[in-house]
């Protein structure tokens, strides 16, 4: 009897490490889903749109949306989108935008929208600060530069401010970090050991001093609001939030984010003399 209980044990352990091992092979396949079609920036309709090359410091030219601002001294938003889709996903977002009088850079990510190379969260941050660095090179400001950070890009946008000047900070529906969200989702599995690409945003945002807009839903079924509490909670520097009641993880813009962020930038941000 007892010969058998070990026996159970033992197939029950070879099978939670088999099936550990499956989890960590495909983890980034569970983590981003890249349209690799290469979309044309007529969709945003915008005049003015145009697809540019930006340059990555390993060597890779990913394509970028750009539309410039309506005036000198206005802002540019550096958009960093979520996990999902491409670039053209976002293109009602990038008219809207500059419906502000905004200029907009769509960055396209590693593996996605006709790019080379498969995403990372090494590539993302590397692919975050060629954009930021495209900018700076056309001659705009870093007090100009304003980072949107779109779900997963929120990990993206933190870690670029923490680490440069930039204008402001714009999350929509951010994450404390993509260990803790792995957590709960997968609560039987040792995450932290397993777990390559962490996007820790609660562990850097409080470097960030440029001024945080925090945007979460109230029916997020992809990140707990309480995570975007949390990450507004650990903001150091100038810093509001907006909250959605009704809306989920990815009808913030329908229910006011945009707007919302507009008006934040009207109150904490100022163009250089």
């Amino acid at each position: 009897m007892k010969t058998a209980v070990i026996l159970a044990i033992l197939a029950v352990a070879c099978l939670y490490a088999a099936a550990l091992g499956a989890l960590a092979m495909v983890q980034r396949r569970l983590l981003y889903f890249p349209d690799t079609r290469r979309p044309e920036p007529s969709a945003a309709g915008v005049p003015g749109a145009r697809a540019i090359s930006v340059r990555t410091a390993d060597g890779l030219d990913l394509l970028a949306w750009q539309v410039p601002p309506a005036a000198d001294n206005q802002p540019v938003v550096l958009y960093l989108h979520g996990n999902g889709g491409n670039i053209g996903y976002r293109a009602v977002r990038m008219a809207r935008l500059h419906s502000f009088g905004w200029g907009v850079v769509l960055l396209e990510y590693r593996g996605y929208g006709g790019n080379a190379g498969a995403p990372s969260e090494a590539g993302l941050i590397e692919d975050a600060r060629a954009g930021y660095a495209a900018l700076r090179t056309a001659g705009v400001p870093a007090r100009r530069i304003l980072l949107w950070g779109e779900s997963l890009g929120s990990g993206v946008a933190v870690r670029l401010a923490a680490d440069l000047d930039v204008g402001a900070v714009l999350l929509e529906s951010p994450f404390t970090s993509i260990a803790a969200l792995a957590q709960q989702r997968f609560p039987f599995v040792p995450v932290s050991l397993l777990l390559r690409d962490r996007f820790d945003l609660i562990g850097r945002i409080a470097a960030v001093r440029a001024p945080v807009l925090v945007m979460t839903g109230g029916r997020d079924a992809i990140v707990p609001p309480e995570m975007g509490r949390a990450v507004f909670a650990a903001v150091r520097g100038p810093a509001d939030s907006w909250y959605a009641p009704e809306a989920g993880h990815n009808d913030l813009a329908e229910a006011g984010a945009l707007e919302a962020a507009h008006a934040f930038v009207q109150r904490f941000w100022r163009a250089e003399p």
